[in-house]
């Protein structure tokens, strides 16, 4: 019997016969192999390397043609000067007030402790997280067009992406830093050491780089054919999924997944951290301890109270309501406000901020 296996490498014959020696009958099984000619190599990696150029030059016209419409809030001319005002203030309050918590912390050699170094980058984050999307915003609503380019929107979706991730891993090593402070405070200079804390944000900032690099990749491998409009005043993973016409379900699978995960351990954390700073507080006989010990971290759970209010708010929102427009309120709230407040949050409730302030002013 005769078997032929072909590949690129070579051409494989194998004989199966019997063979009659002095012993009796003898099962032989002979191969001979061929190599394939070098025109007949040279012409199949030919065809591999131009279907991959073909799918390249396919990615780089989507990239360059491809132009999605940001919805917003309204169709309505006369409410885009309103809305251009509203949006100018919160941008300007954002970056003044975060840029004053960041020279506070930076000239008060009191601050120069691990809990505000978290608030000075988690101050530097916030003022990014508008800078992504509020400057975009102003432009589309000064020219009166809602136009962004799929490469613009690729950007802006993974910096989005990256900010929000290192808000969430800020807060809860500031949750952390709380509850060694509270629950073990003669160990805290030994445990918060400035080496440590700097590597928790470089680490925080590592994985948030990584997470939306893989977004960005997979939306790259999204084709997107005739509906472009965005109901958000910016690109947000999820919408963007939503508008591909090719198979999304990797996707969506990705976008569940890692959101569970980078969302999930962190949240828990900071509850894990809160439930025993609590048990911590309430052991206490003294009021006044009690009060002391809560103040240094009200300012705090009233960020990440507002920070994950809104962010639940955003996903109800989206599962319940089919209105981009409320959508879009929602979205509003989580990507504006917070940045806004936090500075006020920190200053208002925090004493030493206060001090700090005041001497810099």
């Amino acid at each position: 019997m005769v078997n032929i296996n072909t590949n690129m490498e070579k051409l494989e014959f194998s004989y199966d016969g019997v063979r009659n020696t002095k012993g009796g009958n003898r099962f032989e099984e002979q191969r001979f192999y061929i190599s394939p000619s070098h025109s007949q190599r040279t012409k199949y990696h030919s065809s591999v390397m131009n279907s991959r150029l073909q799918k390249l030059t396919e990615l780089e016209n989507q990239t360059n043609t491809i132009v999605f419409f940001l919805l917003g809030f309204s169709e309505d001319p006369e409410l885009e000067p309103v809305l251009f005002g509203l949006f100018l203030f919160t941008y300007l309050v954002t970056v003044l007030g975060n840029l004053l918590i960041i020279l506070a912390i930076s000239t008060d050699s009191h601050l120069h402790t691990p809990m505000y170094l978290f608030l000075s980058n988690l101050s530097f984050t916030d003022i990014c997280f508008s800078t992504v999307t509020v400057p975009k915003i102003l432009g589309n609503l000064q020219r009166q067009s809602k136009a962004i380019s799929f490469t613009g929107c690729l950007i802006q979706l993974s910096f989005v992406l990256l900010f929000a991730g290192m808000e969430n891993f800020l807060l809860a090593a500031m949750a952390y830093d709380r509850y060694v402070a509270i629950c073990n405070p003669l160990h805290y200079t030994i445990i918060m050491k400035p080496h440590f804390c700097l590597l928790m944000v470089l680490v925080s900032l590592c994985i948030s780089i990584m997470d939306a690099l893989l977004h960005g990749l997979m939306i790259l491998r999204l084709s997107f054919c005739t509906d472009f409009e965005i109901p958000h005043f910016f690109c947000e993973l999820d919408q963007v999924i939503k508008l591909a016409c090719s198979d999304t379900l990797i996707n969506n699978i990705l976008v569940y997944v890692v959101t569970s995960t980078l969302g999930g351990v962190p949240l828990l954390g900071i509850i894990f951290s809160y439930f025993k700073i609590m048990s911590s507080i309430l052991r206490r006989k003294s009021a006044g301890g009690r009060y002391k010990a809560f103040s240094t971290c009200g300012s705090h759970l009233s960020v990440v109270s507002l920070f994950y209010g809104t962010a639940f708010g955003v996903y109800i929102s989206s599962a319940v309501t089919k209105s981009y427009w409320k959508t879009s309120v929602a979205s509003l709230m989580y990507t504006v406000v917070p940045p806004m407040l936090n500075p006020f949050i920190y200053s208002l409730r925090n004493r030493d901020m206060k001090e700090a302030l005041r001497k810099l002013i």
